[in-house]
């Protein structure tokens, strides 16, 4: 999701679970999770992030919120 005045939120989720060997259908079976909500995650269509689910995804990955989350500021046009 881009916004060019406040930036974007990029999810890793993709880049981590090929680091991990886990499909998206592995991934759905070890957070008991959807995996459709899995799917939209790694396609960074996600408008809502589910603190919850962030928290799952980070204890079953073995990773901390910044390797799952990067947030990217605007660019500043002076």
């Amino acid at each position: 999701m881009l916004d060019e005045d406040y930036g974007y939120l990029e999810i890793r989720l993709n880049e981590i679970m090929k680091q991990k060997g886990l499909t998206k259908n592995k991934l759905s079976h070890k957070v008991e999770m959807n995996w459709k909500q899995i799917d939209k995650y790694c396609s960074g269509v996600v408008t809502r992030l589910d603190v919850y689910v962030l928290c799952k995804l980070c204890t079953v990955l073995d990773c901390r919120i910044e390797d799952l989350l990067v947030f990217h500021p605007a660019e500043k046009n002076e």
